[in-house]
């Protein structure tokens, strides 16, 4: 991690201070998300995919051979329905 230097009124440094330690937060990573956000919002969006679980025709509810307590089983399943080429 870098360190930066920068120059700021006292003041509003502990204003700023007290406002983080209210949110239980450290001034640090207030200016860490701070930069961040700023950083941000000159990227271009990628809109957000979310794969759906493949639902039985049949019976409704999740296809056979989905396990609906594993994870995996859960995210396999997903993965397996994604088509990549609306991801790029």
């Amino acid at each position: 991690m870098a360190n930066l230097t920068i120059s700021l009124d006292e003041n509003l440094v502990k204003q700023a201070r007290i406002k983080a330690i209210q949110e239980g937060t450290s001034l640090s990573a207030k200016v860490r998300e701070m930069l961040a956000t700023y950083v941000r919002q000159d990227s271009t969006t990628t809109p957000v995919v979310i794969p759906t679980l493949p639902i039985s025709k049949a019976r409704g509810g999740l296809q056979a051979g989905v396990d609906p307590s594993s994870n995996r089983a859960l995210n396999d399943a997903m993965d397996a329905g994604v088509d990549l080429h609306k991801l790029s």
